[in-house]
């Protein structure tokens, strides 16, 4: 039975106790708050378990195996190195750390004790970011384009961390997850209109393999959309979260190149020189070298379990089983580094080499 201690319950708290409380062999003994408000309510809903607004009550209990972090990013370094120092797992939410410095010694003080990180990515768990990872590790989109995401709505506006780091880490996630490759290059542009963090941004990813990202991320939508598009050189495809039923769709819809440039100059010169070459044969040409396929389209079947509950799952599998979950402290530090980019080009106004602040 693996004994968890939770820190924080405010906004996404309360599911983490919820979805950690209904696995049979994790029991959520102590929640902890500095909110005297969240703490009253945690009592409330969960009057068998220790509440204290004293982090040290939880850091220091033997009977503790493992702790959820839930709290500000700008918290999770502190809470996440004591817990590692007291012998403890880490669960940790999104995004790992406020910089990539503070996931590179959280990961070496992990791996020295033998303990386990898991960052809470909670989308890699969901159906449908599931099966398009089925789809393009089975090769049915073929070779990879592209990543469109538009990921937009009104509020909700944090205090300590701008859009790029409340909405991107999702999107950052999921590309880290499919495309396994990190970015050459990162490219942002926004606005801060409200409070001085900035609250709309546009960031571009480029990858090795000619592969791009687009991320769109909004709290001033007047609309919420959660719509990607991920475009492969065999078919593509468009997941919309918000549909209740059809949340991927796959299109058989490409474009192809029917012959490579030096054969369409050797063409080209052919028929100019045979004299065949005339006024208005530019689009029997052009035809000759681009073919569009338009086939079916098919909407693939999506496991509908809560993403968080498979989550919790296997954070609870991986610390009995001392399996490296896929989403360890790495896959926390790739994102972190992502989104350290991202802020960067956003304040400079220019593209930042990943690695790279000059």
């Amino acid at each position: 039975m693996l004994k968890l201690g939770v820190f924080g319950y405010g906004y996404w708290g309360p599911n983490i106790v919820r979805s950690f409380s209904s696995q049979p062999e994790c029991q959520v003994v102590a929640i902890c708050d500095k909110n005297p408000a969240a703490v009253a309510q945690a009592v409330n809903r969960h009057p068998g378990v220790r509440t204290t607004s004293n982090r040290d009550d939880v850091l220091s209990s033997p009977e503790i195996d493992a702790v959820a972090i839930v709290t500000p990013v700008s918290t999770h370094y502190d809470l996440a190195r004591l817990a590692l120092e007291n012998g403890k797992h880490v669960f940790v939410e999104k995004p790992f750390t406020a910089t990539s410095a503070q996931a590179e010694d959280l990961i070496e003080l992990a791996d020295r004790k033998n303990l386990q990180i898991m960052v809470d990515h909670t989308f890699l768990f969901s159906g449908a970011v599931r099966k398009i990872k089925e789809l393009v590790d089975g090769g049915v989109l073929g070779r990879l384009y592209y990543y469109d995401s538009t990921r937009v709505n009104l509020g909700l506006f944090q205090h300590d961390v701008n859009v790029i780091w409340d909405l991107a880490p999702h999107d950052l996630s999921i590309i880290d997850y499919l495309i396994g490759l990190e970015p050459e290059f990162v490219v942002a542009t926004g606005g801060a209109h409200l409070n001085g963090l900035a609250d709309v941004a546009y960031i571009t990813l480029c990858f090795p393999s000619n592969v791009i990202a687009h991320l769109n991320v909004n709290w001033l939508s007047p609309v919420k959309v959660r719509t990607t598009l991920v475009g492969g050189e065999r078919k593509m495809l468009v997941w919309n979260d918000l549909e209740p039923s059809e949340k991927v769709k796959v299109y058989d819809k490409g474009v192809q190149i029917t012959e490579t440039p030096e054969e369409s100059r050797q063409r080209v010169k052919g028929l100019i020189e045979s004299k065949v070459f005339q006024v208005g044969a530019g689009p029997a040409i052009y035809d000759l070298l681009v073919s569009y396929r338009s086939g079916d389209m098919w909407a693939p079947r999506v496991d509908q379990t809560e993403a968080l509950l498979l989550e919790s799952r296997y954070f609870v599998d991986c610390v009995a089983s001392g399996a490296t979950p896929f989403n360890d402290g790495r896959a926390g530090l790739r994102v972190v580094r992502m989104l350290e980019a991202a802020d960067e080009s956003l304040k400079r106004r220019r593209e930042i080499v990943c690695g790279s602040s000059h």
